[in-house]
């Protein structure tokens, strides 16, 4: 949806289980084109894409490509971001740590996301009424998951595949005059976890003399807009369930990502699950939520700081008894409209200090509500219809922002 001054909100199709094109343009059909009913009897409805690696390359053939243009075109849709986090299964089986493979290590993540821009490019609109350039966004792994990593080589490794990840994006502006954005997602327990630790790696590794050099090497840009490709190209996408799960705070957290000139080029609108106490009964519930399909970090903020846990599992091998004075933050993705999931809290109350600040001005232009864990949700926290869900969870955004 437009939501004018260059702001628009969309939800991600990731939340419908879908690996093949086939699934995902059937998607539409089915869910995608409800929410729309439900919210845009008139307009433009914009639309957050997840491709799987399989999904992108079935997308990428010319016939299949014309006719996903034809149907956004007739059913007034609009693609403007891609999840290309997810690269292959997402839904019905094991992810886990699995989600973030293949990493910025490997030059297969670099070859989808290439693919996921290219896309991108062919499916981004001319313009829209009162918004005549639309740029596009693509979100990513926050590098890697942080266990997984060896040491400087390949933190190096990373760097290099991101750069020739821009170089390409660069190449695509100059041939289409459409500008692409990476977002990497910081995400607990990945080597991109906290807003410190992404201000010091776009400061040391993506921003710094030696990325502009190598930008200026791979493109042939001069200094002053090689240095402005890597602002415009890289940036973050900030996932305010991620976020507020870290215990960080939303005015001070969008400030130092100011100061450092890191661009929030995409904002996920997304909840997580909030024990303001570790009593018997909130812990015994709270076991409902530990699922075979996804990793659930758990921050717990104690007398001693922050103590970080892997998944679940972990966090509840740690309790040795003493449970008083501490608080746990569980990734987990809960419907934003709720603000308490009895015995739970939810981080609700993150989201609407960001959309504050949102409102007097744009930390992001893409906003997408995120909630992909309808599948493993709960009940009663799922009842309803998933489009119906969706469209609850878009409409308390537009009515947070006043939209």
């Amino acid at each position: 949806m437009n939501l004018g001054a260059g702001v628009h909100l969309t939800y991600c199709s990731n939340i419908h289980p879908g690996e093949s094109w086939a699934e995902v343009r059937a998607n539409f059909d089915r869910y995608v084109v409800a929410v729309r009913d439900r919210l845009m009897p008139e307009g433009d409805f914009g639309v957050g894409l997840r491709l799987s690696a399989r999904a992108a390359a079935e997308l990428s053939e010319p016939a299949v490509l014309a006719e996903f243009r034809d149907f956004l075109a007739r059913s007034r849709m609009y693609v403007f971001t891609i999840n290309g986090f997810p690269y292959g299964a997402f839904h019905g089986t094991r992810v886990k740590e699995d989600v973030y493979l293949p990493d910025w290590r490997d030059p297969e993540r670099l070859r989808y996301t290439d693919l996921l821009a290219d896309l991108l490019v062919a499916l981004l609109p001319d313009a829209l009424q009162a918004d005549p350039a639309i740029d596009g966004s693509v979100s990513t792994v926050p590098g890697a998951y942080k266990p997984a990593l060896g040491g400087p080589r390949d933190v190096a490794l990373m760097v290099e595949h991101l750069l020739r990840h821009v170089a390409h994006l660069v190449e695509l502006r100059a041939r289409t005059g459409k500008l692409i954005a990476l977002a990497l997602e910081p995400e607990p327990h990945c080597f991109l976890e906290t807003i410190a630790e992404v201000v010091a790696f776009f400061e040391r590794e993506l921003h710094g003399p030696a990325a502009v050099r190598r930008t200026m090497e791979l493109t042939g840009l001069d200094q002053v807009a090689a240095a402005r490709a890597l602002h415009d190209h890289l940036g973050i996408c900030l996932d305010l369930c991620h976020a507020a799960v870290e215990f960080e705070d939303a005015a001070d957290c969008i400030r130092r990502l100011d100061l450092a000139g890191i661009r929030v080029h995409k904002m996920q609108i997304s909840a997580g699950l909030r024990l303001p106490t570790l009593d018997a009964g909130a812990l015994t519930a709270l076991k409902r939520f530990d699922d075979a399909v996804y990793l659930h970090q758990v921050v717990q903020q104690g007398p001693g700081g922050l103590t970080r846990f892997a998944d679940l599992p972990a966090a509840f091998e740690s309790l040795q008894g003493a449970t008083v004075d501490r608080e746990w933050r569980v990734h987990f993705h809960v419907p934003i409209f709720l603000d308490r999931l009895a015995p739970f809290a939810s981080t609700q109350a993150f989201i609407r200090e960001v959309l504050a600040i949102q409102r007097e001005r744009p930390v992001s232009t893409h906003l997408e509500v995120e909630t992909y864990t309808w599948g493993v949700l709960p009940e009663p926290f799922r009842s309803g219809t998933v489009d119906g869900a969706v469209a609850r969870e878009l409409a308390w955004v537009q009515r947070e922002l006043g939209a």
